[in-house]
């Protein structure tokens, strides 16, 4: 019986993991927004917030156009083919990537020119990096949402697989800002960074996720069966005549556009804030200097919003008999809140909170949305990975707005329209139809 539950809990260790390093890269390429800010786009005049904002839009422009090819791809070649394509894309963004960062630093002076704007060529090649990756990303999604949960894990319900899986993801998603900031750039000042130092880093990061690669290659990967329609089988419906699959893909649209925005764009404001003479303070400091490295009260904002995450979503996967509909309309109800104190205060420490009550929400959204779609379930998560591109609209639209209004402060009305969709797909979007039971 012991041989039979490690055969059980391997495959899902696996997808688990690669999760976790779709977690660490995505908030990796969300925090390098304000080192390249610095040193790409000294010269974009008052456009400075679009143009950074451009690297999140691109990435999550992945999702849009290749949510529902994944799902193609894991319908024709199942589940452990097409999360090896996933990182194939992967390693490729990563050498995008190390291209920009090669190309920015010997030939800095190489641009387009929009007026009195200025855009480096290095920049346009990372941003086009930053769309493999978001390709990579939602490739792996694609696979790892109804992988984890229809597997059959012993003792477990569907949110709560989902909730551990998330849980993995979310310790990449903490540990990136650190590595961004210590590690790609040594802690030095962001004022002082220079685009050559992500070379290193970014050649280590590659090795590591050939090396992943490699490993997934080797090891068996079970299908799961009735997720996917068989070869040639054609599904009599469509797939948007669900109701509580459709509302699921907007709230999961508005979701991820608050999410990522919060995550992206908290310390843009925090350093509008430093510059306007009212610095975050961390318990009465306003910088975090240990060993002579800087670590940054920015960096330490995200860690904390993402680390709110890791700790939601391992207290939850041990919600065996919450339902994820009373999970939802909590929590959206308390970031609502926490959202408007945090502009009314101007204290971003409400916004930080916001990541502890984000952490299940993808779960539930998501277990809500496939209930009781069967065949139909990998189609369903090609579709709903591509919603996540609410990330790249949301990021965008908040830098146009904080570029508009002059200041971040007000542009976090975004997230509390976000969080009321979530809740009216919590009381009512969520509801399954009588004609949309499957038998």
């Amino acid at each position: 019986m012991g041989t039979k539950l490690r055969n059980g809990v391997l495959p899902f260790a696996i997808v688990t993991f690669i999760y976790f390093i779709v977690g660490f890269l995505t908030t990796v390429n969300e925090q390098l927004q304000a080192p390249l800010k610095f040193t790409f786009l000294a010269e974009a005049g008052n456009l400075k917030n679009t143009f950074t904002t451009l690297i999140s839009f691109f990435f999550f422009l992945g999702y849009l156009l290749n949510g529902t090819l994944a799902s193609k791809w894991v319908n024709a070649a199942g589940y452990k083919s097409t999360i090896i394509r996933g990182l194939l894309f992967m390693i490729s963004g990563l050498l995008m990537y190390l291209c920009s960062s090669w190309f920015g630093d010997q030939y800095p002076h190489l641009a387009m020119h929009f007026g009195q704007v200025v855009l480096p060529y290095g920049f346009v090649i990372f941003i086009l990096g930053s769309y493999l990756m978001g390709t990579s990303a939602a490739i792996i999604q694609v696979v790892v949402n109804p992988y984890v949960a229809s597997y059959e894990l012993p003792g477990t319900q569907p949110v709560q697989r989902l909730n551990i899986t998330t849980a993995i993801n979310s310790i990449g998603t903490t540990s990136a800002p650190f590595f961004v900031t210590v590690v790609m750039f040594s802690g030095i000042s962001i004022a002082d960074i220079e685009i050559k130092q992500l070379m290193l880093p970014l050649i280590a990061l590659i090795a590591c996720v050939a090396l992943v690669t490699l490993v997934t290659r080797k090891l068996h990967l079970p299908d799961i069966a009735n997720t996917r329609a068989a070869a040639g089988e054609k599904l009599e419906r469509s797939i948007w005549s669900f109701r509580h699959f459709t509302l699921g893909v907007l709230a999961i649209f508005f979701y991820v556009g608050t999410e990522v925005a919060i995550g992206a764009n908290i310390n843009m404001h925090a350093f509008e804030l430093a510059d306007a003479g009212h610095p975050m303070s961390f318990f009465g400091r306003t910088d975090i200097i240990i060993g002579g490295v800087d670590l940054g009260i920015h960096a330490l904002l995200s860690t904390l919003y993402w680390g709110g995450f890791l700790i939601g979503r391992a207290v939850s996967s041990f919600f065996s008999k919450i339902s994820a509909k009373t999970q939802l309309a909590t929590t959206t109800i308390l970031a609502t809140i926490l959202a408007i104190l945090a502009m009314v205060t101007q204290n971003l420490w409400f916004l930080v909170a916001i990541g502890l009550l984000h952490s299940t929400m993808w779960s539930c959204i998501f277990s809500l949305s496939i209930k009781g779609l069967n065949k139909y379930t990998s189609k369903a998560s090609g579709v709903f990975i591509s919603a996540v591109f609410g990330g790249a609209v949301f990021t965008l639209l908040q830098g146009g707005l904080a570029d508009l209004f002059g200041s971040w402060r007000w542009t976090w009305w975004l997230t509390v329209i976000c969080e009321l969709f979530m809740l009216f797909y919590a009381l009512y979007g969520s509801r399954i139809r009588e004609k949309d039971l499957l038998h």
